[in-house]
């Protein structure tokens, strides 16, 4: 599997669990955590970073990934979600990923301080919560 389609697969799995960010999609099912979708209009949610380690290959199935994920560190305008990706036939872990992520004004592009109400949906998928 391409690096491209990869970044696709913890896009995918970024907005199934937290909604599609706003300006960017629209809802359709209510995500587990509605974070993207919760956002106040002029507010984009934005991928700083992506760091992607690939430990075995990813063989292209007729069945999705598996796509695990949960928060790393939250910080007062940021916050990291990890990923492993596993082969869906064998269980093998694949892919160690996380994503750096911030909203930004959209108006002014500013980084803008997570809520106490934002920071209160991602903390109960932090690591130390999901084990």
């Amino acid at each position: 599997m391409n690096n491209v389609q990869l970044v696709r697969i913890l896009e995918e799995a970024r907005i199934a669990a937290f909604g599609p960010p706003r300006g960017a999609g629209l809802p359709g099912i209510e995500p587990e955590v509605p974070l993207f979708n919760d956002v106040p209009e002029g507010t984009l949610a934005l991928v700083v970073e992506h760091k992607i380690r690939y430990v075995r290959t990813l063989e292209y199935r007729n069945v999705p990934a598996v796509v695990q994920l949960w928060i790393g560190a939250v910080k007062g305008a940021s916050f990291d979600i990890h990923y492993l990706v596993q082969d869906p036939v064998t269980g093998e872990d694949c892919v160690k990923a996380s994503s750096h992520l911030a909203f930004v004004d959209e108006a002014t592009g500013r980084v803008l301080r997570l809520t106490p109400d934002q920071k209160a949906k991602l903390a109960p998928y932090t690591r130390s919560a999901v084990g």
